[in-house]
């Protein structure tokens, strides 16, 4: 069963969107230097339909995005609610940040708008090092996903 620990709208995950982003707990990836190992435990509240019905109540004005943040353990269970919320909420974009390199095979890829995939490698760094492993994908008009990981580094 998923579950979450805390939620917060965010600005910087996905470029161009005002972005509820839900903390999922149970990461199986637990990446050296990872800054959010709060998570690394099955902890927290069931991460369910009717949660994200009271997400869209609560902050449904004040975004345009929900990211699941983790969630590896029960990539099924994200993709169940990343389809639910295109269904009930098509007005919201869906994104995913994993930690694995790839994306399961039965994950239908299109019921998202934007993923990110790799574990954190501290001397690689986070999206906004143009040495990371990690990219973001967004789906375009087409259906196929673009990697816009360069949408991150700031240019000095």
């Amino acid at each position: 069963m998923l579950k979450y620990v805390n939620t917060g709208i965010v600005f910087q995950e996905i470029p161009d969107e005002v972005t509820l982003a839900i903390n999922i707990s149970n990461c199986p990836c637990h990446c050296p230097g990872c800054h959010s190992n709060y998570l690394w435990e099955d902890v927290g509240l069931p991460l369910t339909t009717d949660a994200i019905d009271a997400f869209v109540d609560e902050f449904g004005n004040d975004i345009t995005c929900i990211s699941f943040m983790g969630g590896d353990g029960d990539a099924r269970g994200i993709n169940q609610l990343a389809l639910y919320i295109h269904e009930e909420y098509p007005e919201f974009k869906v994104a995913w940040y994993s930690g694995r390199i790839r994306i399961p095979s039965f994950v239908n890829k299109s019921d998202f708008d934007y993923i990110k995939v790799g574990p954190y490698i501290k001397h690689l760094g986070s999206l906004k090092s143009p040495k990371t492993n990690q990219r973001l994908y967004r789906k375009g008009d087409d259906g196929k996903f673009e990697d816009i990981t360069n949408t991150f580094w700031h240019k000095r």
